[in-house]
């Protein structure tokens, strides 16, 4: 490992973590999801779990860059045995939440690898988008 990136590894760790948990996390919902809605919601989830897949990849790519060895855990997945769209809607947004903050803890630790930087600045700008897409799916009343 490069001297100097251990904080780094090891925040991006966490997110490479966190990432394939996403994967695991929004497969289940999306075969749980049941309902008139099930198709639109179950695409969306779908496409969160490829995005998942994706974000874990760069970062695993990133680890071995910086000289590290990408983490072979993952964060728990809850089961909550509630299913239903608006109950699995909340945990998306806690999770996705919580995304967005360990982004921001990586964003905190980078000194000056601008590439890295980018590729951080770029999920937390797509963490910010899912946030907002999950509060407007959550709107339940009209204004």
């Amino acid at each position: 490992m490069a001297k100097g990136n251990e904080k780094v590894i090891a925040k991006l760790n966490q997110a490479l973590e966190m990432e394939i948990s996403g994967v695991v996390r929004y497969l289940h919902y999306a075969f749980m999801i049941m309902g008139p809605n099930r198709i639109p919601i179950q695409k969306w989830f779908h496409d969160q779990a490829q995005e998942g897949y994706q974000h874990a990849t760069l970062l695993g790519e990133k680890i071995t860059s910086l000289g590290g060895h990408p983490s072979l855990n993952v964060s728990k997945v809850p089961e909550t045995k509630t299913h239903a769209a608006i109950e699995i809607l909340q945990e998306s947004l806690v999770f996705e939440e919580k995304a967005l903050s360990l982004y921001y803890e990586v964003l905190h630790e980078i000194k000056e690898d601008i590439a890295l930087e980018e590729m951080i600045r770029t999920m937390i700008r797509t963490e910010t988008e899912h946030l907002d897409e999950v509060r407007k799916m959550l709107v339940t009343k009209n204004n």
